[in-house]
């Protein structure tokens, strides 16, 4: 099993009711810290280790590597700040631990503070997003932060188990008793298309399973939302692909639509999941035109494989060509694209609203019906 990102994975989760039970009481009298859904998100993925190896919210050191070199201090590869934003008058002292809640006021943990510090919001903004337009969704998220930054390790409480929601432990046992070795992993925020499964069906010629990793946490208001999603995903995987060679999962991550510097945070969590490879298509992670097409496929020259110990599977855009009778991208097909079925987004979204499936040969019917009544259950809403 391929190692964990910087070696170790990391569990900052209470293992017995004595702790558990020990914490709340304690909490009662810390200062309380309320946390935003991408925090709530992004503690999650640290107490469960798919932030590995990151054991709390980032220090100064490790903030200002990753935005300026994208790298931790200690000089591991990392692309993303994981950071908890606080107001002036709410920071703690460093030395002191504070209670961590959600924004409905449910106790998730404590953090044990080490550092309170300022930092550039616009700097971050065009480090990690390369630009500081506000009408990108992660630059917009970005100045919404509070403007002090708390650091430390965390404490958290355990939740109920969600049995769709397997930890990078979890995803370790199940691999093991397939007997995987080697195993794809697939980011989706959106439903799975035929283009989608043509590349997945593609890494499953040379691995053993994939991962198909949805991710549920924040995204943008017109995602399509993670529930309607789930059943996108069951029903192609009834229908279409070998049950034995497919673990479905998904991943409590907020989207930063970061686009290059994302791909490198999404591949990190896929390889303490277990994942062996990750897919790589056209604008992972992108948003508008802020990014090139292939830009996120570029960013893993700028580290040495072994530094990122997962391996990309790069894929350019696919579609079925009718020339061909097959599915194909501009590596295996020379027709002209007048021959390719090719739909935007827009273009499905509006057939869709109105009750059409798009062509078989960019949607399978079952998919593109699921799709069709969340849209109805929608406007009927």
């Amino acid at each position: 099993m391929i190692a964990p990102h910087g070696g170790k994975l990391v569990n900052r989760t209470v293992d017995s009711p004595e702790s558990e039970r020990a914490l709340r009481e304690e909490s009662k009298g810390l200062r309380s810290l309320t946390l935003t859904g991408r925090e709530v998100n992004d503690l999650n993925l640290i107490a469960n280790g798919a932030l590995s190896p990151l054991e709390g919210f980032m220090s100064r050191k490790d903030y200002e590597g990753v935005v300026e070199r994208m790298r931790l201090a200690n000089g591991l590869p990392w692309t993303i700040p994981v950071v908890l934003g606080v107001t002036r008058e709410e920071a703690p002292s460093p030395g002191t631990r504070a209670a961590l809640y959600d924004g409905e006021g449910v106790l998730l943990g404590v953090i044990d503070v080490e550092e309170v510090f300022d930092h550039d919001k616009r700097r971050e903004a065009r480090n990690v997003y390369l630009t500081e337009e506000e009408k990108h969704p992660g630059v917009a998220a970005l100045y919404q932060r509070k403007d002090v930054l708390v650091a430390g390790p965390v404490t958290v409480l355990p939740r109920e188990r969600d049995p769709e929601n397997l930890s990078p432990s979890e995803c370790r046992a199940e691999f093991e008793r397939r007997g995987w070795k080697t195993i794809v992993g697939f980011q989706t925020r959106n439903p799975v298309h035929r283009a989608h499964e043509y590349i997945q069906k593609c890494a499953l010629e040379i691995v053993d399973g994939l991962l198909l990793h949805p991710l549920v946490g924040e995204t943008k208001s017109d995602d399509i939302p993670a529930d309607v999603r789930m059943r996108c995903y069951r029903t192609l995987l009834e229908n279409y692909y070998p049950p034995a060679r497919i673990q479905l999962s998904t991943l409590e991550a907020a989207m930063r639509y970061a686009g290059p510097r994302e791909v490198i945070f999404h591949a990190i969590m896929r390889k303490n999941h277990g994942c062996t490879h990750f897919i790589v298509g056209r604008d992972h992670a992108g948003v508008g035109s802020y990014y090139g097409t292939y830009d996120a496929q570029k960013m893993f020259d700028n580290f040495a494989p072994e530094e990122l110990g997962i391996t990309p599977l790069k894929f350019e855009n696919s579609f079925y060509c009718r020339r061909c009778e097959g599915m194909a991208s501009q590596k295996t097909c020379g027709h002209d694209p007048a021959h390719h079925v090719i739909l935007s987004g827009t273009q499905v979204r509006e057939m869709l609203r109105a009750g059409q499936l798009p062509p078989p040969e960019f949607s399978r019917p079952e998919v593109a019906q699921i799709l069709i009544e969340a849209s109805r259950e929608t406007a009927r809403a």
